[in-house]
């Protein structure tokens, strides 16, 4: 079986057009020849040519007239979502999500699983296993599936599709290769056509092509460690497609690399919940040793700490970023408090990237979109505070629309947009 090459990047001018054409179809459509014509710039003679290639490939299909203002009333054409369908798979911060779409972007069928250890090769198996999931539960949807999307974190090689994942030894990071080319481990189990993208850079993707369509300069913030970056309506991946990554890091002086207003500092690496979890467990910790009433030691948890238990249901070992989240809506002082700090951090770096790129909206997604109304406030007052007040006066900054699926319905569209190009 001959396999799409999905990993390309260029485009060459007829695969931007079938791009172009099929977008307009799926945002607009049911539209006309003429209108698509008139909004691309392009003769009509040119158009229907590509048109009756997508109608013989099922693409694309004829429906009812529209209203005529006399003469001949012009055919309607519509995309056809049921003519093809993309797996996508992305990885978040508290679960790994795997999606069937169609050509529009529903979802078909879901399935999620808890976000396995950050080791190479417990997330290369469950990845996998979410892939057969996938595929067990879509058996009347197989014969139409045209490709395999992955969103993950890392450096993504652009030739063969393996990774470079950043792993932690003891408290430093290091970044090992995946023994395996992922893209080719699942076109050899699946015998599909398969994508690895950044999972910012997919999530990016996502929200532009199924929320974020009236803008072209867009910035998605996967928590505080990557970003992907959309320029002019195209997404950026930089000359070997590593940008987005929005940090400095050196092991050899990480230790020496710290900053007064917060720990760490806003532009060198950090942990992907922005360190939440361990900045909360220093505050029980100083809770449990402060002095009681009879000016002793407390033996046992302090009133707050005990409050902070009962809010986010849970206790010391389980401590999660999703209990502090639950926490939090409950408006528990210790979880706002952390709550209040990681947000301005992740401000003061967005504010820096709001600087340089100027975008029209900054998207904030990979699972903090959980985090409350308050974390986003003090995001966008943080900017505000921090970055220049003309690239501020006009910029949005926002949650995920796309949520917990952003990763992953981006990784499929970017299959969808290669299987459009290459028609």
């Amino acid at each position: 079986m001959h396999l799409l090459d999905l990993q390309k990047e260029a485009f060459s001018e007829k695969e931007k057009r079938n791009i172009e054409i099929l977008g307009i179809l799926r945002k607009r459509g049911p539209i006309s020849r003429p209108d698509i014509s008139q909004e691309m710039g392009i003769n009509i003679v040119s158009i229907s040519n590509y048109i009756d290639g997508f109608i013989k490939s099922n693409l694309v299909y004829e429906k009812e007239l529209d209203v005529s203002e006399g003469g001949r009333r012009p055919v309607l054409l519509d995309l056809n979502p049921r003519a093809g369908y993309a797996i996508g798979v992305g990885l978040n911060l508290m679960n790994m999500v795997g999606l069937l779409v169609d050509l529009n972007g529903n979802i078909i069928t879901k399935t999620q699983i808890a976000r396995p250890a950050p080791s190479v090769r417990e997330v290369s198996e469950c990845l996998l296993e979410i892939v057969r999931e996938i595929l067990r539960r879509s058996k009347g949807y197989v014969e139409n599936i045209k490709g395999i999307g992955v969103g993950v974190a890392g450096l993504i090689n652009k030739k063969d599709g393996s990774i470079h994942w950043p792993q932690k030894m003891d408290h430093y990071y290091t970044y090992a290769s995946v023994d395996l080319p992922l893209k080719g481990l699942l076109e050899k189990e699946f015998n599909l056509p398969a994508l690895i993208e950044n999972d910012a850079t997919s999530a990016c993707f996502g929200e532009h092509w199924l929320g974020l369509e009236g803008y072209k300069n867009v910035l998605y913030m996967f928590s505080g460690v990557g970003c992907g970056i959309m320029i002019n309506g195209e997404l950026y991946r930089g000359s070997q497609g590593y940008a987005g990554e929005v940090s400095v890091y050196n092991y050899k002086e990480q230790d020496q690399f710290n900053c007064v207003a917060g720990s760490p500092c806003f532009i060198k690496r950090w942990d992907v919940d922005l360190g939440i979890v361990d900045e909360l467990k220093t505050l029980l910790a100083r809770e449990k040793d402060k002095p009681q009433g009879n000016g002793l030691a407390s033996d046992s948890q302090s009133h707050k700490a005990a409050e902070f238990f009962r809010a986010g249901s849970t206790n010391m070992e389980s401590l999660d970023l999703k209990s502090i989240f639950n926490a939090a809506r409950l408006k528990n002082e210790l979880a706002l408090e952390v709550l209040e700090s990681a947000a301005k951090r992740l401000g003061i770096k967005i504010a820096y990237l709001v600087n340089l790129l100027n975008p029209q909206v900054v998207v904030i997604g990979g699972g903090f979109e959980e985090s409350g109304e308050e974390f986003l406030a003090k995001v966008r007052s943080t900017v505000v505070e921090w970055a220049f007040r003309e690239v501020t006066s006009e910029l949005k900054i926002v949650y995920s629309q796309l949520r917990e699926n952003a990763v992953a319905v981006g990784a499929a569209s970017l299959v969808l947009e290669r299987v459009f190009a290459q028609l």
